[in-house]
This record gives structure tokens, sequence and C-alpha cells, in this order.
């Protein structure tokens, strides 16, 4: 079936914020007194920090301290941000342009929260290039639960075989196969070797074209 539709995961495909969101999980640990458990970071990336704080970092199960750290977090992500600046993963800005060229709606489908997406959007100037945007906010389910790709499949108008699902991480993978989606993995946050269970796996999305979707 043609690809009608691209959906992207935003951490560590549009942005690289790896660096960022490492450093505000020690800056909340510090200002919390709180231990970050070896390796923490690299086996939450993808997920909500709804299942990273009670089931990675076991910090708490209360869901309303659960809501204030997540909230804290987000926020000094955003200072950070504010301070270090962002910058868009190579290739990105030219396969959106090219995605736009053939009306190929594109439309973000991520785990991270909406202020913090809408914030580097508007820093990178991007708004305009997407013609949608699903966040944590908007799921019930985080990946590898497919319900975030299959949100933004609808708010384009597209059937889950009419997308392909940009992504990172390996929950996030996971999540595209059980949408029914074609996946382009981009070996930003793992190695591309571990990648290859995607319909491709490349470097950096200077490697995709509009073109080259319908060769998946």
């Amino acid at each position: 079936m043609q690809i009608r539709g691209a959906i992207f995961d935003w951490d560590g495909v549009v942005i690289d914020s790896s660096r960022h969101h490492e450093e505000s999980w020690e800056r909340l640990a510090r200002e919390e007194g709180l231990p970050l458990p070896e390796g923490h970071f690299k086996r939450g990336f993808g997920m909500k920090n709804e299942v990273i704080i009670p089931e990675q970092l076991h910090w708490t199960t209360d869901p309303g301290e659960i809501q204030r750290l997540s909230l804290r977090k987000e926020a000094l992500y955003r200072e950070v941000v504010g301070a270090w600046g962002i910058e868009p993963l190579p290739g990105v800005s030219a396969l959106l342009a090219d995605l736009a060229a053939v009306r190929i709606p594109a439309v973000i489908g991520s785990s991270t929260h909406r202020e913090n997406i809408e914030t580097a959007l508007d820093l990178l100037g991007f708004r305009h290039r997407f013609a949608a945007i699903v966040t944590a906010e908007d799921v019930q389910r985080g990946k590898p639960d497919p319900e975030v790709f299959l949100k933004a499949a609808q708010r384009i108008g597209r059937l889950p075989p009419e997308c392909v699902v940009f992504e990172d991480a390996l929950v996030g993978i996971e999540a595209a196969r059980a949408a029914g989606m074609r996946v382009i993995a981009v070996a930003t946050t793992n190695p591309i070797d571990l990648l290859l269970h995607a319909d491709l796996a490349v470097e950096t999305l200077e490697a995709v074209t509009a073109t080259r979707l319908a060769t998946l």
C-alpha cells in the first residue's frame, strides 16, 4: 500500500535531546535527593514518565507523587533546552520539505509532553511542517503500546498501513509494528545493528527521501 502519511517520533528523530533529558533527570534527582540506577536513561528512553518513575527508577508508586515528579522533570528539561539550545538532526529539514512537496502530511507521535514539543517547534521554526501533534497528554498507554501512532494516523485521516513511522527507540519500533505501520529506524539512540527488524534502518535521515518511501 502506498505511503500517504509520515509519523515522526520526536526525541532522537527530529531533535537529539538525549543529553538535555538526561541532564533534567540528574537535576531532578539532586533536587529530590533520590538515586539514579546505573543505565536508567537507556532503559527508559521512549517511555512515558509515568512508567519510568515507578518501574525504571523505583522512586514511588503514588500517583500524585509520580505526577509531581514528572511535571518537575519536564520543567527542568525546558530550562536546559532554553540554556543549551536545540538543533534538528541531520536530514530532518530536507525530509520535511520533501514530504510537503509531494503532499504527504507529517504528524508528530511522541511520548514527550506537549509543552516540550511546542517549545522546540518554535525554536526550530518547524511548526508549519506538521499537520498535527499527538503527545503524552493524548494517550492512556505509552509505547510499546501502539495508541500514540494510531491516534496520529487518525489525526491526518490515514489508515495504519498507509503510514510510515520514523523512530529511534526500540519500544517505538515495537509500537509501530503493533500499529500495523511500516517503520524507518534512525540510529540516534541505538546502534544500527539493533534496528534491523525495522523496514529500513539508517544512520541519519539524510538517507531518506519521499521517493525512497515508495520502495518500502
